[in-house]
């Protein structure tokens, strides 16, 4: 949808699709009526275990966390960052 001037204007944006890095348990889309689903974001702590002011966002779609994966999934995604950092 395009406004006046003629940028680009979503009513919904999926979250999977957001312009930051969002790390997601699975390839689907989180839609807007997925009610069951969850963004959590994870502190990074310091050597010392004080939050550094940065933080990791996970995204949990209804599906996994109605199969009761969701801990799993979630250690999976932890497990894949930190090999990737």
């Amino acid at each position: 949808m395009q406004n006046d001037e003629g940028q680009m204007m979503d009513l919904y944006i999926p979250r999977k699709w957001y312009v930051f890095q969002i790390l997601s348990a699975t390839n689907r889309l989180i839609t807007s009526k997925d009610h069951a689903a969850v963004q959590i974001n994870v502190g990074h702590l310091d050597e010392n275990g004080i939050y550094t002011g940065h933080f990791t966002t996970f995204a949990l779609c209804g599906f996994v966390r109605a199969q009761g994966d969701a801990d799993s999934a979630l250690d999976r995604l932890w497990q894949k960052k930190k090999a990737l950092a």
